[in-house]
């Protein structure tokens, strides 16, 4: 792994990650990692939506030995905070994904590793797992058109050690993402989604007049719930789904035996003015009325955001851009930090609030003004 420069001496927020990575990277690479779709208002109102809602402090109550442990999937964890999926890291830092997996390791973060990362999935298992304290290693996978090569992707995540599957469904299109578009991004030569070498698309059909190239071609491939069970049926792992927005999907999600859902917009990224995540969160919640652990992104900024997502009915949370501002910044260094910064965060907001453990985080949440 390369040398990773100190933190500068101004960095004491996830802002300031932010805000130091946006010197180091250029427009165009800028404008893919962090770029949402159309007009970005999701992107934006999913940070304001967690910002909006208002903690309630509690005084004098006794706060000896509180944790932030969970309990997830049959695991005791140190805290609820993951690393979110994210792909082709080694734009962000030459190191990318080693440098996110070394330092959620070391911090006792769960990592969620993406079919489109820039580095084999097999070294990212032998760095993470080894580490005394890690928390789980999953594997973030997009359902291909050509089946064998998704059962052979499944296996070999399966060979390597990865925990559990987390199958994203909210993106069959990708989004106008107006800013990517314009910067005229395009991958460096070097860097690819190296996990996908081998697959094969299918070749367009051929459209009679009238028809879209949407409707009626890419989306003939798009996956649907039966691609759920037999995903289910060809893995030992269990299988979450990443992005439900749908009180229905949950439930539906919850009929076809999923271990757990994570409540996601793509960050903004797909659709523009969908619904935030933490408006959707306690929807959901009420949906499937405990019948399998829920998880939330997009937005979480604060210490303050984790606390208010375990209040609104989530088991835990994952964190994406903002570990990709500490990478950019100092390689692991930076992530460490980020993680660190959140985790210091959450358990200063738990103290204020009167939480001893997690299992109180909805006490915290200040009632609605009428």
């Amino acid at each position: 792994m390369t040398s990773h420069p100190a933190l500068p001496p101004d960095v004491a927020t996830l802002g300031d990650h932010e805000r130091h990575a946006r010197r180091v990277l250029d427009d165009a690479t800028w404008a893919y990692l962090f770029g949402a779709a159309a007009d970005e208002l999701t992107f934006a109102r999913n940070i304001d939506a967690w910002r909006a809602l208002e903690l309630l402090p509690r005084v004098l109550k006794p706060l000896a030995g509180g944790h932030t442990r969970i309990e997830l999937l049959g695991r005791t964890l140190a805290h609820p905070i993951l690393v979110a999926p994210m792909a082709h890291q080694r734009l962000a830092h030459p190191d990318g994904e080693h440098a996110t997996a070394l330092a959620a390791a070391a911090l006792g973060a769960g990592l969620v590793f993406s079919t489109q990362a820039s580095v084999p999935l097999d070294e990212i298992a032998a760095r993470f797992l080894p580490e005394p304290g890690r928390g789980p290693l999953w594997f973030q996978l997009y359902l291909q058109p050509d089946r064998g090569f998704t059962a052979e992707l499944v296996q070999r995540a399966e060979a390597a050690g990865f925990e559990a599957l987390v199958l994203t469904v909210d993106a069959p299109v990708q989004g106008a993402r107006d800013s990517e578009r314009r910067s005229g991004f395009r991958l460096p030569a070097g860097i690819g989604a190296v996990n996908l070498t081998g697959l094969r698309q299918p070749p367009p059909r051929t459209l009679a007049a009238g028809q879209s190239a949407l409707f009626d071609d890419l989306l003939t491939h798009a996956p649907a719930w039966d691609d759920v069970a037999w995903l289910r049926s060809i893995t030992r792992l269990p299988v979450l789904i990443k992005g439900v927005l749908h009180p229905d999907d949950a439930r539906q999600a919850v009929a076809c035996g999923a271990s757990g859902l994570i409540v996601s917009n793509h960050g903004g990224r797909t659709l523009d003015t969908a619904i935030t995540t933490a408006n959707a969160l306690p929807r959901i919640a009420q949906a499937v009325q405990g019948d399998l652990p829920l998880l939330v992104d997009g937005g979480i900024r604060r210490g303050t955001d984790v606390l208010k997502a375990i209040g609104l009915g989530a088991s835990a949370v994952l964190v994406g851009r903002p570990v990709l501002h500490g990478l950019a910044t100092s390689g692991a260094t930076g992530v460490a930090h980020v993680l660190r910064l959140l985790r210091d965060e959450l358990e200063i907001a738990m103290a204020l609030t009167g939480c001893r453990t997690l299992a109180e985080a909805s006490t915290a949440l200040a009632p609605p003004p009428r």
